[in-house]
């Protein structure tokens, strides 16, 4: 595979795949224990890539019609003797079934696939479990963060990355050797104390999503109840109109353009920081604050929240002519105007603000979709740096801009009117103007050419205050004295 093709590798961990002391493997049998959904479908894969492959199960007549014609479905005891490498594809709770084969399992492989039901609920891991009940085999952990799915459709389709560790050097080796056969990337991950951590990790639901999640909820509340006090309880209150009917439609429809919009403007907000901090302190290489550092590395998930909201608020707004009530409306303003015997209702000012504000909102959410495009790692991975920078931080800091041109077309001169102020509460979108004009125009404050070279020079090094001397050698080889030394 392809450097380009290659996933980064998690946790720091190197990978064993551009390793060229591994040698091929293709041809030599490997042994599977079990004839589950994950047996199956490694055994497919086994068998695709070249792999002679023995199966053992309980029950290989009842079983065989289940598996590749390629791969021969054995009892277990006549399927360990066939190979030194074996794949445990059954659950923790079935390890001492195999107690039988202690024999014949002695010197073997074992690579165990298993995980958990909880995260860390047992002090030891399954690997370590299996180790010690067959203390004269080499375990290895490995292959159990690949669903099965992906061993079947491949790594194309799937994470591409497998997990592997054991005490052993030569053992985790030759099982690298076989995921590198396979198709997938193998990441060393250490010793067999690490089997602990590689089986929590399929059980964590979207552990990088959760506070951008929180994050988006809590906007989205705040701003719900916002909106529902001046579109419902105001007329309520003051002219005893009952607008519940709002809720499910109008206020929602109101509330998620101010929760996408916020959220673009929380992705560019870390970096105006993370500058200011480089800035005052006239350096790279002091740590940012750990807040700061977790919200820079969620800046992805926040992105994506906030084109599921602008792409929610677009479908929102096609359906708000096909609601019941405002046809009873459009139908009570066409009898009050004949009653009132309007000829000509047209307003100018009003029919171009509503042009612009749609149409820049049109290519707001365009952008808005590139930038989540160009976001997933399929995509990525096929531009260089330059390119995704330039689509995430130079059309994304566009998108911004031209989100809030369609904020500001939707407010127009609302904004000094006194009737739309309800309980003295400033219209909506005033407030989400306050983030994102902050952060345009500290965008344009670093644009400025004499802070753009300074945080340039302190990204490529330089730090305040701190000198390096540089002595040129003499041309006897000699080093001179400080007459010929730079400081940087």
């Amino acid at each position: 595979m392809s450097g380009r093709d290659m996933a980064k590798p998690l946790l720091g961990h190197q990978t064993i795949e551009g390793d060229a002391s591994i040698t091929p493997a293709a041809g030599r049998t490997i042994g599977v224990l079990g004839s589950g959904d994950f047996a199956r479908s490694l055994a497919i894969r086994l068998v695709c890539s070249g792999f002679k492959v023995v199966v053992g199960s309980r029950n290989p007549r009842r079983k065989a019609g289940l598996f590749p014609s390629a791969a021969e479905v054995t009892l277990q005891a006549e399927a360990v003797k066939k190979t030194d490498i074996i794949f445990v594809a059954v659950f923790r709770e079935h390890y001492s079934t195999l107690c039988d084969l202690a024999d014949v399992l002695v010197g073997k492989i074992l690579v165990d696939v298993s995980n958990n039901t909880e995260i860390n609920h047992r002090k030891e891991s399954n690997a370590e479990y299996l180790a010690s009940l067959f203390p004269a085999c080499t375990v290895v952990k490995g292959f159990n963060v690949v669903s099965a799915w992906t061993l079947q459709s491949g790594a194309r389709d799937g994470n591409k990355q497998v997990l592997i560790c054991s005490n052993n050097q030569e053992a985790k080796r030759t099982v690298a050797e076989i995921a590198q056969v396979m198709g997938f990337t193998p990441v060393d991950m250490g010793c067999m104390s690490s089997a602990s951590e590689i089986e929590n990790i399929p059980l964590r639901l979207l552990p990088a999503w959760k506070i951008p999640i929180f994050l988006a909820l809590g906007l989205f509340i705040c701003f719900f109840t916002y909106n529902l006090i001046r579109q419902v309880i105001h007329p309520y209150v003051r002219e005893q109109k009952n607008k519940l009917y709002k809720i499910p439609i109008e206020v929602v429809n109101t509330t998620l353009p101010c929760v996408a919009y916020v959220m673009l403007s929380l992705v560019y907000l870390p970096g105006v920081l993370a500058a200011c901090s480089q800035l005052y302190y006239g350096t790279k290489y002091r740590r940012f604050p750990d807040w700061l550092d977790q919200w820079l590395q969620h800046r992805k998930q926040i992105g994506l929240l906030s084109f599921f909201c602008a792409a929610l608020h677009a479908v929102y707004s096609f359906c708000l002519p096909m609601r019941r009530s405002h046809r009873y409306q459009l139908i009570e303003t066409a009898v009050k105007q004949a009653v009132e015997k309007k000829m000509n209702i047209w307003v100018e000012e009003e029919v171009w603000r509503m042009e612009i504000y749609i149409s820049v909102g049109i290519i707001a959410l365009g952008l808005l979709s590139l930038l989540a495009i160009t976001s997933l790692p399929s995509i990525a991975n096929s531009l260089n740096w330059r390119e995704f920078s330039f689509i995430q931080s130079t059309l994304g800091f566009i998108a911004l801009v031209i989100s809030t041109l369609h904020t500001l077309t939707y407010g127009w001169s609302r904004a000094f009117d006194e009737n739309q102020y309800k309980f003295y509460l400033p219209p909506t979108y005033t407030l989400t103007l306050l983030v994102p004009c902050t952060v345009i125009l500290a965008k344009v404050i670093f644009n400025l050419p004499c802070i753009q070279q300074r945080l340039q020079r302190i990204r490529r090094g330089w730090e305040k205050g701190r000198y390096v001397k540089f002595v040129l050698p003499s041309a006897t080889g000699e080093y001179t004295s400080g007459e010929t030394s730079s400081n940087v």
